[in-house]
């Protein structure tokens, strides 16, 4: 079968590679449909991130179910699925708890490290750039695909439109209504973060960045913006819900600089080296600050839904649908949102 490869800074490739095959009753093997670029990959495609290839690539996609399991009850051939680029078992500790992305019970090394489409687990798992992939714990991992939603709306579910979830949903369950600050900058995140705020029903959202089009799709989605020149304020607002979706330091210190007294500012940025933090202001001014991995499969079923409904349009922030064919081509320059479908 073909796979799309990373090789090396600027190089990828299509591979003939065998073809996945079960190995317990309780897996699946799915033919990708709909796969889109994450943010993530323009740092993986550069070379910019920890990981060296050769690996996988495609990490966020809606697929077809081909086979399954003895064990698996939940789907069948046939039917379309969303499924979450972290394998977890969905029964180990972590797993009960809600840290999904931190599965111990998957038989990986290390927990947080099982991934499809990037680092040494890729080459295990594969990517959604592939004719095919295998899927452990099925009835746990996968997540079905309602037949009124298309699946290039949600080929991002599997990570990005979740991650910009989760830095507003629970801030705004405590606070209802509350104004949001958005610092964009890396790519889709900041965007989707701005149309789940609004869609959840904060009061106000102010999104940040130097890039006129994300500048552009934030207006369009809702939020009030600002445009960042070659010198940055200190602070905006202060606001009591921050986003860091920038992963620079600058712009990270612009979200914590910006959170109110007794304010959460959530990181979704990637940061692989050590960072100095102002922990004596932040903590003067009682500031929580959340980083760390989503949970994409806990909190995929409720974006769905919010998709389903209506109350969240993703669509917006795409920039280009293409064919299935022109990924390899296409990956290389990932500044814009991109999904690839099979016609």
């Amino acid at each position: 079968m073909e796979q799309l490869t990373y090789l090396r800074p600027g190089a990828v490739e299509t591979w003939d590679v065998a073809r996945p095959a079960l190995r317990a009753p309780e897996e699946a093997i799915v033919r990708p449909i709909a796969v889109a670029t994450c943010d993530l990959d323009t740092a993986l495609v550069r070379g910019l991130t920890p990981w060296s290839g050769p690996f996988p690539l495609g990490h966020e996609g809606v697929a077809e179910v081909e086979e399954v399991g003895d064990a698996v009850r939940s789907v069948k051939p046939g039917d379309r699925v969303c499924l979450p680029y972290q394998v977890s078992c969905g029964r180990c500790r972590r797993c009960r708890a809600g840290l999904t992305a931190q599965c111990e019970g998957h038989g990986g090394s290390t927990p947080g490290s099982q991934f499809y489409g990037f680092g040494p687990t890729g080459r295990a798992w594969g990517g959604f750039l592939s004719d095919a992939v295998r899927v452990p714990f099925a009835d746990h991992m996968l997540l079905a695909l309602p037949r009124e939603v298309d699946p290039e709306t949600v080929a991002s579910l599997s990570d990005n439109i979740v991650d910009g979830w989760r830095t507003v949903a629970e801030p705004l369950t405590d606070w209802p209504g509350s104004p949001v600050l958005v610092v964009g900058g890396s790519g889709a995140i900041g965007l989707y973060a701005v149309a789940c705020a609004v869609a959840l029903g904060a009061e106000h959202v102010l999104y940040a960045d130097r890039a006129a089009a994300r500048l552009q799709k934030a207006e369009r989605l809702g939020a009030e913006v600002i445009e960042l020149g070659h010198s940055w304020p200190k602070a905006l607002g202060p606001f009591p819900i921050t986003v860091d979706a920038n992963s620079t330091p600058p712009g990270l210190m612009l979200a914590l600089r910006s959170t109110d007294a007794g304010g959460v500012c959530t990181s979704a940025g990637w940061y692989y080296a050590p960072l100095e933090l102002p922990i004596f202001e932040l903590t003067l001014r009682s500031v929580t600050f959340k980083t760390g991995l989503i949970q994409a499969r806990v909190g995929m079923p409720t974006v769905l839904e919010l998709i389903r409904s209506g109350t969240l349009d993703p669509r917006i922030v795409t920039d280009r649908v293409l064919d299935w064919a022109d990924a390899a081509d296409a990956i290389g320059d990932v500044r814009e949102k991109l999904v690839f479908v099979r016609r």
